[in-house]
């Protein structure tokens, strides 16, 4: 489990460090030649020894920052990489076993250097990084050699400044832990004081952990297309690369290291336990489903409970070495958490980090199999007032807002925004229900990891501020007036709008000159049928009480608006399927709102420009209900006879628009 192995601080917040002018100078020959001497190729070393765990530290200064158009902050002087992709730099993965090999060679170097008091090191293959980035802290586990993000660093370092903490093997510095007393190392420590080193059995154990599970590297093997003598050797030559780290292992942890660290261990971990409560920074434990090390998931549930701003994420396939693992990311995992922040508070526009290339495909891959069932089809209004197949109507440069209609379930959100993306390059920006940023209570419907995907592609809670924020950054913004109302529609309401009587966003939109794109989508009708409703629900004692507690958990929106845009109680309506039709998407003429400030400050003018909108939405619902019955590839069928005649990424034809 990695519940407290690395500590993310607010740049100038954190009293480990602080900020001086120039590079990190490293530590003199007299404080640590070793060290000095095998870490300059890699590490940056604090300047200044403590036998604390928080030694004083430099900071290297790093570029100026801007605000793209896209909201995202990128550097100065840098390519113009904002107007022209809304992704970040993407840095390579490497596999599993190149993670071990690079972890190995890394401790090899740091282990050279026997002793002298604990320091910080900042690896220099972090490069550099945006400024005013936060602080994170990596703190080792029992190897105590602060390589356990070794494979991390270049994609960290683009975002963090990060330092890493190392122990040399002779320290006796005490740490803490919370979960040594159900821990199956407690095992080793009468089998360490009698064995002799030259038969230390427990470094092939530790090994066996941080080699993961075999049957990862069969099942990808597998899905690699190999064959059962290629998978065999690929098996094999895992044994073998492990077998060779033994050496390395055993300088890194020699018997007596390693059993004055377990029993200091035993007799330090009830501390943490007793004051654990009293921790109130936010926190995120990543858990395992396959450490055999510590019982991870359970003390992950036990510390997400005792802790005040926790959340959680397991990862069942993964054993106890989880950034050793092969597919695991921690930029990644942070980016859809919402972790990510430069100053005492989260701001979901500044603090917002874009995915990169294998990120999104990664996302969109996942989501294929639902884009081939609903068999999107977008279409958008050229100046001219034409219909055209594809999204050549929408404007290019920011600040526009997307305004349409709230499907049932907000099942067009996928469709919507990966075909805004790969048609346009452009990356909507929505706005959200708050529930989706809350941390998880039991007895929530939703696990607390569905919503990530949303957060890394950008979604923002709805409020003005926000709002506000997306306008002053010229980006793509996506708003459902309709919100949960429309989304959590009552039977027989699809296609209706809920919109607030007053209106919301026009003023704003004005304000920055932005351009309004009304659109509608439809297709649910097509997919499915609610037949037992809020009202049916309500009707009934168990579901009413559930959906007082689901609302109060998740707090309501507009709940001094009037009509029946108020009414957005938490709850989850029940469909019957059908036989899947399709998904349409129209996007109606750009409305330009740049000029008439003057004309819009008078109430009724704007809320003719807001009844102009919703008009055009529904225009937009209307035309495409009434072209979709001549499109003759409607049904799944049909398309997947489409499929099975012509190329597999042709595009599927549609009606004449």
């Amino acid at each position: 489990m990695a519940a407290a192995g690395a500590c993310l601080f607010p740049s100038g917040l954190s009293p480990a460090l602080r900020r001086r002018g120039g590079a990190p100078a490293a530590a003199s020959s007299s404080q640590n030649p070793i060290l000095r001497s095998s870490l300059t190729s890699r590490c940056a070393v604090s300047e200044e020894q403590a036998s604390s765990a928080s030694p004083g530290t430099t900071i290297p200064p790093s570029r100026p920052v801007s605000f793209g158009e896209y909201g995202r902050r990128y550097e100065k002087g840098a390519s113009d990489r904002s107007s022209s992709t809304p992704f970040m730099d993407d840095v390579e993965l490497e596999s599993g076993r190149e993670r071990l090999r690079r972890f190995f060679d890394q401790a090899k170097d740091l282990t050279r250097s026997d002793g002298g008091p604990p320091r910080w090191f900042s690896p220099l293959e972090c490069g550099s990084r945006l400024e005013k980035s936060p602080l994170l802290l990596y703190l080792p586990g029992i190897d105590g050699t602060g390589a356990g993000l070794t494979s991390h660093h270049k994609k960290l370092g683009k975002v963090f400044d990060i330092w890493c903490l190392h122990i040399p093997v002779m320290d006796r510095t005490s740490f803490p832990a919370t979960s040594f007393d159900k821990s199956q190392i407690q095992a080793l420590l009468p089998f360490l004081e009698l064995m002799p080193e030259q038969l230390h059995l427990s470094y092939p154990f530790i090994l066996s952990l941080m080699a993961g599970d075999p049957s990862r590297t069969f099942k990808a093997s597998t899905e690699k297309g190999l064959t059962p003598q290629q998978t065999a050797g690929e098996l094999s030559k895992n044994i073998l690369t492990m077998s060779s780290y033994i050496s390395v292992l055993a300088d890194i942890l020699p018997k007596e290291t390693l059993l004055w660290k377990l029993q200091m261990l035993k007799s330090a971990s009830a501390y943490p336990n007793l004051r654990i409560h009293a921790v109130k920074a936010q926190t995120l434990l990543l858990t395992s489903g396959k450490d055999w090390l510590l019982p991870s998931q359970a003390e992950g549930a036990r510390l997400n409970e005792a802790l005040q701003r926790s959340s959680i994420r397991k990862f069942d396939a993964c054993g106890h070495f989880l950034f050793l693992e092969d597919g695991i990311d921690l930029i990644t995992i942070i980016k859809g958490v919402g972790f990510y922040r430069c100053g005492k508070g989260l701001d979901y526009v500044s603090d917002y980090l874009p995915p990169t290339p294998a990120e999104y495909r990664n996302v969109n891959e996942s989501n294929r199999w639902f884009k081939e069932i609903t068999g999107p089809v977008m279409l958008s209004t050229l100046e001219d007032g034409r219909i055209i197949r594809g999204l050549d109507g929408i404007p290019s440069k920011g600040p526009v807002l997307y305004v349409g209609y709230h499907m049932l379930l907000g099942l067009e959100l996928v469709p919507l925004v990966s075909g805004v993306l790969n048609q346009r390059n452009i990356h909507l920006r929505g706005i959200a229900h708050p529930m989706l940023f809350e941390k998880y209570r039991k007895g929530q419907t939703l696990d607390p990891q569905f919503f990530d995907t949303f957060r890394m592609m950008g979604a923002v809670p709805v409020s003005g501020t926000n709002l506000f924020k997306l306008f002053s950054s010229k980006s793509h913004i996506l708003l459902y007036p309709g919100g949960m109302r429309e989304a959590l529609h009552r039977k027989g309401e699809e296609y209706k709008l809920f919109w607030p009587e007053q209106s919301e966003f026009v003023r704003m939109a004005v304000k920055f000159g932005a351009k309004i794109v009304p659109f509608g989508t439809i297709g649910e009708d097509d997919f499915g049928e609610v037949f037992f409703d809020y009202d049916d629900q309500m009707k009934i004692p168990y579901f009413k009480n559930w959906i007082h507690q689901l609302t109060e958990d998740n707090g309501k929106v507009r709940s001094n608006a009037a009509g029946e845009v108020a009414n957005q109680d938490v709850h989850l309506p029940w469909i019957r399927p059908k036989v899947p039709g399709r998904f349409y998407f129209c996007f109606g003429k750009p409305i330009e709102t740049a000029g008439r400030k003057q004309e819009l400050k008078d109430r009724e003018k704007c809320h003719e420009l807001y009844l102009q909108v919703k008009s055009e939405v529904e225009s937009c619902m209307a035309y495409l209900r009434e072209k979709r019955e001549s499109d003759p590839y409607r049904s799944i069928f049909s398309r997947w006879m489409y499929r099975a005649t012509h190329n597999s990424a042709s595009e599927i034809p549609t009606f004449e628009p």
